[in-house]
């Protein structure tokens, strides 16, 4: 596994504890958010209208999404994007989502909830480090890999997920 994955997985898991440990809170298992900067204002944030949004805790969407990004980057070998494009496509859109997640949701801690969140805003920096670290490499090979497989007479099937070596 290139080292790039290895470090998403590291990110990515760290990620899924810290918000694992934001859905206790926002499930009342844990009685009050751990913040030595901000104080209850993670409290705030973690209880507000906007992590109130989704029928369920918007930080399990999280714990999800970052548990999905650690499988995707564990899974396959080498040069993954030549035989399964499909994989690094999905590994990168896992992490663009994350990105976007990341900075819609601390500014909506700026401009609507106005409070902060450490662990939030720590989450929301493990989501960016994860697509520094990708940095989409893989992805945009896939994208390469498939049209030039689709040109070939592939079907998207195949040229998603049955090709061979390049």
């Amino acid at each position: 596994m290139p080292r790039s994955r290895s470090i998403v997985v590291a990110l990515a898991l760290a990620g899924a504890v810290v918000a694992a440990y934001l859905v206790l809170v926002q499930t009342d298992v844990v009685a009050h958010a751990w913040d030595p900067v901000f104080g209850r204002g993670s409290d705030r944030v973690l209880r507000s209208s906007v992590s109130r949004s989704l029928p369920f805790p918007d930080a399990a969407l999280g714990l999800v999404a970052y548990l999905l990004e650690a499988a995707l980057a564990l899974t396959g070998r080498g040069n993954r994007w030549q035989r399964r494009p499909v994989l690094p496509l999905l590994y990168d859109a896992t992490a663009l989502g994350l990105g976007a997640a990341a900075v819609l949701l601390v500014l909506l801690q700026a401009t609507v909830v106005g409070h902060w969140c450490l662990l939030c805003l720590c989450s929301a920096a493990l989501s960016l480090a994860i697509v520094a670290v990708g940095r989409l490499r893989e992805g945009r090979a896939a994208v390469r890999r498939v049209r030039v497989a689709r040109g070939s007479g592939h079907s998207w099937r195949a040229a998603l997920t049955d090709l061979g070596p390049a």
